[in-house]
Order: structure tokens, then sequence, then C-alpha cells
């Protein structure tokens, strides 16, 4: 079996041939979120996040195997690929390994030492390097090597060409590097020092310590970000005599002629050449897990944001908070279109504010509103004590929410919010949005680019490539596992459809708009350029929730349909009986008869069986609509009404590497430190919470001045 499925079978804890199920249908042209879905049977049921590990890892393996034969033919040409470098080569599990071991062999510009091997000098350096017992004296030897047509006109001349040959090539050599990487990583401590303004967001990194071995992604990013700013300069703390001692301990074979000279190349090589550059190789690596580790945040952290429980079925008016040019405000029903839209001035003392209430309340009289979607940016604080004074003269039913407004105007001025709201103010069109995402997080939120959301930390210093991929492999997933209405849907949330490119999507909605609504799946198959290859990948995944066969409002997929009716024909139903009370037995039905007797009749295997069962019980279910609901509050706390001691309610809105801010109420989110998580030891506060949920929090501290609030979720019992 193919060596690279055996690394990964490893790697992931997989079978073999699941592996190479996986990868043969990833060549295939199949997407991830099909494979997970609907080909159980195939890679053991394991999830999209696995799936996603291991095709990122197939892609690094076979560019690490292109490389390898790219670097074995480039020497091979050279005419110097021995038996054990062909080896090593070959046991190389990195590319950073494969680059160091062709180091050696690579054209490079022009350096001290192949200067002096254009001068001829490299059989003297060769000669003193190998230490033969025959040399007694490095003048004597060097003597004839000058040259004065090869500017080489003394001993000395010859001696220091020779160092410089013999200095790079103990610092190319790729056991060497390894090896001294290893002492420096396990002895090194890395120090930060200021270098800019007194104080900063910096300051904890100012005269900073510690050990290179426990040193946190988030310290690594912040010092990063600190040095690019001209505030921090970081460096490594090593004992420098354990370097050359360990330099020399490789170099050296007792020849007392050369061993004196040979310690200052290899000082030289240590000081100009090889330590520099295994303190950037180090650095680069720090950088390179730091970034994967805060990718990976960012990942958990949008998927948890989009997956949040939406709030469907109520008219909701959005409000995008502003100072200068007031709070522009929209109300949308309840499938998202927009009925009514204005600006009031509710920071423009105290008429602004009364004129505000009455123009808004108005409006909720006259739209029914059932809930109020805050923006929570600027002039966020004043709206909302404005909202909650409306709410106590109003009398009625109704509720607000502070909504993450992130992204918010990146979209308002995008070509797609001009394309679906045309006759509206780009202002305007954020109070659309907002509205909308406390509706349904996921429609909306995919028209934003991922990374201007901002759920994580440091997005902006990312490799932009690795994370706009990551997350819209995110969005993908979550868009897939929700499922999306044919007949509703948006471009942009059709875009991350399985197996729908931006062509099938334009053509899905003309073809919408000039034929009306879809009736059925299969009528998919007549859109142009949708072919059955693309109606396989994502069929599964859109719903039509008015058709023909209510199989269409389900996920299972069509290719299923038959097995599914054969489900349901041995259990004594029929079609006709979804949505019907009598199909609640359905579980029991198939217990008496059994699993595997049921699957086999049916042609499927158990995971589809079972993921075909759970769809006949609910047609046209979300699953976002088992999560917790979003906190609905009709009162207001400021931050001065904040004690410490007081036990409050509130809803996570971001989790980073050394904790989680959590809304309570107050225009500024407390943090819980990681320690203050939970009374287990845990090395990520991803390990117990995620965006939107809802906790229980202690206040711990609250500097009203610096607008800080410590909690705590250890020292109060969740429910």
């Amino acid at each position: 079996m193919d060596k690279i499925i055996l690394i990964i079978a490893q790697e992931l804890s997989m079978k073999p041939e699941h592996v190479k199920n996986v990868v043969d249908m990833l060549d295939e042209g199949s997407t991830i979120p099909f494979i997970a879905r609907y080909r159980k049977e195939l890679h053991g049921s394991s999830d999209d996040t696995v799936l996603r590990s291991l095709e990122e890892r197939l892609k690094y393996l076979r560019k690490l195997d292109e490389r390898r034969a790219e670097i074995l033919k480039s020497i091979e040409e050279q005419g110097k690929l021995t038996e054990e470098l062909s080896k090593d080569i070959g046991n190389a599990v990195t590319l950073a390994e494969l680059e160091d071991l062709y180091l050696p062999y690579k054209q490079k510009r022009r350096t001290r030492a192949t200067i002096a091997k254009e001068k001829g000098l490299e059989p003297l350096a060769d000669l003193i390097f190998s230490q033969d017992a025959s040399i007694v004296s490095l003048e004597e030897i060097a003597a004839p090597y000058c040259n004065e047509e090869k500017d080489v006109k003394t001993v000395e001349e010859a001696l220091a060409g020779a160092s410089d040959i013999i200095a790079e090539r103990v610092s190319e050599d790729a056991k060497v590097r390894k090896v001294l990487q290893m002492i420096i990583r396990r002895q090194a401590k890395v120090k930060t020092e200021n270098t800019g303004e007194e104080d900063s967001v910096y300051a904890q990194y100012y005269n900073f310590s510690q050990d290179l071995r426990s040193l946190q992604n988030h310290q690594v990013l912040a010092v990063n970000r600190g040095e690019k700013e001209g505030i921090l300069k970081f460096h490594l703390d090593f004992d420098r005599e354990v370097g050359l001692e360990f330099l020399n301990s490789r170099v050296l074979q007792g020849n007392k002629a050369c061993e004196s000279f040979l310690r200052d190349c290899c000082a030289d090589c240590y000081d100009r050449l090889l330590y520099p550059a295994v303190e950037r190789a180090i650095r680069s690596d720090l950088t390179d897990k730091a970034n994967i580790g805060a990718i990976h945040n960012f990942s958990i952290n949008l998927k948890n944001l989009l997956m949040q429980a939406p709030v469907k079925g109520f008219t909701t008016i959005g409000l995008d908070p502003g100072y200068k040019n007031g709070c522009k405000v929209a109300v949308v029903d309840a499938t998202g279109k927009v009925l009514d839209t204005t600006v009031v001035y509710p920071t423009f003392g105290e008429k602004g504010k009364n004129e505000s209430i009455l123009k808004l309340s108005a409006m909720i009289k006259k739209h029914n509103v059932a809930h109020v979607a805050i923006g929570n940016g600027t002039a966020s604080r004043e709206t909302e004590q404005m909202v909650v004074e409306m709410i106590k003269a109003l009398n009625r039913d109704l509720s607000y929410v502070i909504v993450n407004e992130a992204g918010a105007s990146v979209y308002s001025a995008s070509k797609l919010a001009a394309e679906e709201l045309p006759d509206f103010d780009v202002n305007l069109r954020s109070a659309v949005s907002i509205a909308r995402r406390l509706q349904d997080p996921l429609a909306e939120l995919v028209k934003i680019d991922p990374k201007a959301i901002g759920v994580g930390q440091y997005q902006h210093d990312m490799p932009q490539k690795e994370l706009s991929e990551a997350l819209s492999n995110v969005v993908e997933d979550c868009v897939n596992s929700v499922g999306v209405d044919l007949n509703t849907a948006s471009p942009a949330l059709l875009s991350y459809v399985s197996g729908l490119t931006n062509t099938t999507t334009k053509n899905i909605v003309k073809y919408r708009e000039d034929n009306g609504k879809f009736s059925s799946r299969k009528e998919l198959l007549k859109v142009k350029g949708l072919g059955p290859k693309a109606f396989e990948q994502c069929a599964g995944f859109l719903r039509v929730s008015e058709g023909t066969n209510v199989l269409d409002n389900t996920s299972v997929h069509p290719e299923s349909y038959a097995s599914a009716e054969k489900v349901l024909e041995a259990c004594g139903f029929s079609i006709s009986d979804i949505n019907g009370e009598k199909i609640a037995l359905l579980p029991l039905l198939i217990k008496q008869m059994g699993e595997e007797k049921l699957a086999k009749k049916a042609e499927l295997g158990i995971p589809t069986l079972r993921d075909i069962v759970k769809e006949l019980l609910k047609p046209g279910r979300d699953p976002r609509d088992e999560l917790p609901k979003p906190v609905l509050r009709s009162d207001v706390l400021k931050i001065e009404d904040i004690k410490a001691g007081m036990e409050l309610k509130g809803t996570v809105r971001n989790v980073i590497d050394f904790g989680a801010f959590v809304d309570i109420g107050v225009h500024e989110d407390g943090l819980v430190h990681i320690s203050e998580i939970s009374n287990k030891f845990i090395k990520h506060p991803s390990e117990v919470l995620s965006i939107g949920d809802i906790v229980k929090v202690l206040v711990l501290d609250v500097d009203i001045k610096k607008k800080r609030i410590s909690l705590s979720m250890k020292k109060v019992k969740q429910s």
C-alpha cells in the first residue's frame, strides 16, 4: 500500500483501507462534506474535522514527495548523490529537513566561501578539514596555494579562504544543524525588551524572559507583532560556549597542528553562519506553529459563531449605532425581507433620545416587532440604554440582543450587498445585516469574508492564503451540515454548497428567476453546466421545502430514496406517513426487527441507515435548533453596576489561547482567564467553551478606569 496512506493512517488512527478510500474519492473530485455525510461506510464514519486533517496531510506529503524527487534529481545531475545521502533524503519527514539536506548542493549567491573556491582553495580546506596525521604545519601546506593571479598573495590569505570554506561546510551540515537546534530548544530562553514607547499593550513583554520550551502560541504572536511595530526586540538567550563545545566535538579529531585553526573556524561558523541560521529556523518554526494554532482556534470560533441557534419566525429591528451619522435602523420580516428603514439620533442629547424612542416605538407597533438586534460597535452602549428605556415605556413583549457587527460595514459596501439591497443606502444595509444576523447567523455571515468576522487572535498577522483556505473550509462544512433551501438561498450561501462552483451557483439563481421555484431536486439537472457529478455532490445538501417529494426536504441523498422507501415499507409505513404521528414508532420497530437485518434488506450500511431514520423522523430539521438560544435581554447594566462577588449569566463572544471573553450585558466583555474556567486542568479554553455558550460567571475584579472585568467560571456552579 502507498507509503503516504500508511503514514496518514497511523497519524490519524484510521484503518489504511479507509484512508485509501478517502484519497481515491478526493482524487475523483468528491468534496469533504459529501464524503463525510454520504460515504460513511467507506471511511469508518470519520467526522469532517478528521477528513480535513487527512486532506491537509495528503497535500503536504505529496508536496514533500515531489520536492524529494526534485532534490534527488538535482544532486544526481551534479554527480554528488551518495547512497547515504539518498537514504537521508528518503527518510526526511518535513520540507525543512529536506531543504537542510539540499543546502550544500543548492545554487547560491556568491559568498565568502564560493569566492575562496573560485580562487582554488577548496583542496586546501579539504586537507585541513581531514586533519591528516601528516600535517605538521598549516603554513607549509598553505604555501603552494599562494597565487597572485588568483588574488591569493600570502599564506594568511590562503588560510583565511580555507577557513571560509570550512565554516560554510560545517554550517550546511544537516546533522549538525539538527542537533544544535535540539540543544538550543532544550536550553535557550526567549528574551524581549522594550525599544519603543514607555506604556503600550505590550507592557507585559518588556524585559520578558521565558524558557523556549514553555513559550505559548499567543506569546509568540504578541512578540512578533510588537517587534513588527518597533516596540519590542526579540532574541534567544543561549550559552555560546555550549554551542561552540558541541561544534568542536563534531569537527576536531585530535590533530594538534590543525586544532587552533579549526577552533577559530568553528567560532566563525557559529557566530556568522550557524547560530543566526538556527535562530531564524527556530523563530520561523515557532511562528509557523503559532499560526497553525491561531488558525485552528479561529476555525473553531468561526464554526461556533456560524452554528449559533437562529432566532427564526419573528419580525426583527436591526440597529447599527453611531454618533455623528446617527443610528441606522432597519425592520425585516421573518423571512429577512426589508419592511422599513430610518435613521435616529439617540446620542443627540435628551431631545434626540426621546425623538428616537417615539420613532422606533411607532415602527415596532406598526410591524409587530418581537426582537431588537443592536450592533456592538461605536455608540452601542448609549443605544442599548435608549432601547431599555423604550422597552419599559412600551410595556409589551419585546427583547433585545447585542449582536457582533464585525464585518457589517464590509458587507454593506460589497457588490453582493448592492445586488441584494439596491434601493438602500450603504449605511442602512448594515442595519439590515445586523437584524438578519440574529434571525439566521449562518445565512448572513457567509456573505462576509471570514477574516472580517474577527473571532480569533492576530488574524491579520496570519499567512493569508492558509487562513482563507481554513476558514472557507469551516464555512463550507457549516453550510453543508445545516443544508440550504434551494428556492430562497442567496448566491453567497449557495456558493459554499458541496460541488457547486461560482458558475453553477449563478446558473441556479438564473434558472430560479426564469422558471420560478424548483419543485424537486431532480430539476437541478436542468440547470446549465450542472452535470451528474455536480448533482451527486450537491443534491443532498439542498432542500426543497414545498416540493413534490418530502424526501427532498431532508438530508437523505436522492441516491438513497429507494432505500429509504424500503426502510419505511419494512416497518409498515409509506412516504405519506412522514410528518405524521405514527412515524415516531419507527425506532422501536427497527429495534424489534434488528438494524443489521433492515440495513441488508434496504441495501444500506448501518451508519447510512441511522442517518436516514433520523431524517425520516424530523424532515426539514435544522441541527442548530437544538443549541441554546441567545440571551434575550430587557434591561441593561453599566460597568459601574458590576461589583466583585456578583454572579451573572453571559454569552461567550470569543475564545482565545489564554481565556474567553464573555458578554455579561455590559458594553465591555469580561475576561475569564484560562485558570478560572475549570477546576480540571485544560490545555486550551476551547476544550470547555464555544462561542455562543451561555455560562454563569462570578465577578472577580472590575477596573472601571481601564474598562476591564475579570470573571471566573470555576467558582460558580454551572447548570
